[in-house]
């Protein structure tokens, strides 16, 4: 018996289908409630194979143009392995069936990137069609090939007795939006790299594919720079344990590929430097009051040259050691209270005719350090504050949205501006709240505004943001998982099949269950039982 459903088109919904879906679920076998984030195509049946892991294997198709010996792909396929077959082991594996009628997942590529880091404009696109004895899957890049083994890992299920099994099927995907990211703070609360990457891991479950990382902060200072070593030995919570050395930063950058993540630096200025000044002497601005100094500091000094000299050198050092082409800048929620104290800065202000608007230092600042990171060929993000005061706005690249209120508002004049945009506010996962609050972060419509087609491409994706006030790796996971996957849905799938909680809900508890499965400690939404519980560290 064979029943086609097509998730794309909604055809399982039809009166003659129920029927047999009415059989199928007394027979009482055991399928994939779905995928997720769900495909843009996908077309499955009740038409089942069986997988035995000891005649299982990954090869790579006659036309690939990547083949043996593709570092990306070939660490899929182990890695993959162990997520498709999680119980077995060389000793225990179950014969279901004989040696000789073997299951290929069969990999071609259209592009050569197996030793090149993911790009804004990576193809992410793949096809996957899954019959008896074989799937096939076809991508332009390995990052398309990656994507589409995480498909084909979560399409595979098992039935009570622990038989392997995945069923036939269809699936033309590819994701909505460019760029799909998650931030995490590691000034506020040290993260060990272990976290982050457990974390990376997660995220390429659900097909997230940029690790923005807010490495340092006012708090501390933990990433250690070979340029200025005295901004980690001074301004990290320990200059031994709580750092991130080159060889730390290298190892991220490393694992993070393999999954077709970017890794995206933040050192975010005028504001949040506080941790900056115990190891950087001149560089933030003394605060005055009553005429005479304080002994408290504000934000960076944006009158003296030395301080661009910085900049200069640690951002051309910052540059050499992450290889994406975007670098974020910050830019928020700077206090301008230290600046107006202070008599030298009110000078340069009166020397530059920008009067008493600090807004105009700010962005003369900004000015500045954008033009020293375009020097070096990086594409700058920063965020909103600085394009709201920023008059000259030709010399921003990237917004990211992350203030409260009418954000869709924010949205629409950045992209009106012609700008590129980052949207953020929806998704501050940092604050706790019940997981069955998931909801919210699932139903966002990120181009529910006024504006053009070429506007609405301006919006290239968005970001889950995981500040670390609260936050450090006790807590991290339940806090991200699987809220933060309700996000991935929203940024890869296609909005009209993803509208319905109530549809998705089954899945992402499916899926939830998967991620516990693969050690991830991701809260549950509700009442209830994984068939696999989580088995601690």
């Amino acid at each position: 018996m064979k029943v086609m459903y097509a998730v794309s088109s909604g055809r399982y919904n039809r009166p003659e289908f129920i029927l047999p879906l009415l059989i199928i679920v007394q027979l009482g076998l055991n399928t994939v409630e779905g995928v997720w984030p769900l495909p843009q195509d996908f077309t499955s049946s009740t038409e089942r194979y069986p997988l035995n892991p000891r005649a299982f294997h990954f090869g790579y198709g006659e036309q690939s143009v990547a083949q043996q010996g593709c570092s990306v792909l070939d660490a899929a396929f182990k890695r993959y392995f162990s997520l498709i077959f999680p119980d077995y082991t060389s000793a225990n594996g179950v014969l279901q069936f004989s040696k000789d009628k073997p299951f290929i997942v069969e990999i071609s590529v259209d592009h050569d990137d197996c030793e090149s880091y993911p790009k804004e404009d990576s193809s992410e696109k793949y096809n996957l069609s899954v019959s008896e004895r074989k799937a096939i899957l076809n991508a332009e890049t390995v990052w398309g090939a990656v994507r589409g083994l995480e498909t084909f890992s979560q399409l595979v299920y098992q039935d009570d007795f622990g038989s392997y099994f995945v069923n036939k099927t269809e699936i033309e995907d590819f994701p909505r939006f460019q760029f799909r990211g998650i931030l995490l703070d590691t000034s506020r609360h040290y993260l060990p790299v272990q976290t982050i990457l457990k974390t990376l891991d997660a995220m390429a479950y659900s097909k997230f594919n940029v690790f923005h990382w807010h490495i340092v902060d006012d708090p501390s200072f933990p990433y250690q720079s070979r340029s200025f070593p005295s901004l980690s030995s001074k301004g990290a919570f320990h200059p031994m344990t709580h750092i991130y050395t080159q060889s730390d930063v290298r190892r991220v950058i490393s694992y993070a590929r393999l999954l077709g993540i970017r890794v995206l630096p933040e050192f975010d200025s005028p504001g949040h430097t506080n941790s900056w000044g115990k190891g950087q002497s001149d560089l933030l601005t003394p605060c005055y009051r009553g005429g005479t100094p304080s002994g408290t500091f504000g934000p960076v000094n944006p009158a003296l040259p030395s301080t661009y000299q910085f900049m200069a050198r640690l951002f051309k050092e910052v540059s050499s050691v992450f290889p994406d082409s975007y670098i974020h800048l910050g830019g928020d929620e700077v206090d301008f209270s230290c600046w107006k104290s202070n008599p030298d800065i009110r000078r340069f202000m009166h020397k530059m005719g920008f009067g008493v608007d600090f807004t105009k230092l700010q962005a003369f600042y900004i000015e500045k350090i954008v033009n020293i990171t375009s020097a070096l060929n990086k594409t700058s993000i920063v965020w909103q504050d600085v394009f709201d005061y920023h008059e000259r706005r030709s010399s921003l690249s990237v917004v990211e949205v992350w203030r409260g209120g009418c954000y869709l508002c924010e949205v629409r004049r950045v992209a009106k501006a012609g700008i590129r945009v980052i949207l953020a506010s929806p998704w501050y996962l940092d604050q706790p709240g019940p997981t069955h609050n998931w909801a919210r972060y699932y139903t966002v419509w990120p181009l529910a505004f006024q504006g053009t087609e070429e506007q609405k491409k301006l919006v290239i994706g968005g970001e889950v943001c995981m500040w670390g006030e609260y936050v450090d790796a006790t807590n991290l996971s339940p806090r991200l998982w699987p809220r933060a996957s309700a996000a991935a849905e929203r940024l890869w799938s296609d909005e009209k099949q993803t509208s319905s909680v109530d549809k998705a809900s089954p899945r992402l508890q499916d899926f939830r269950c998967k991620l516990v499965r693969r050690g991830i400690q991701a809260e549950p939404l509700y009442v209830g039982h994984c068939k696999h519980e989580y088995q601690g560290v």
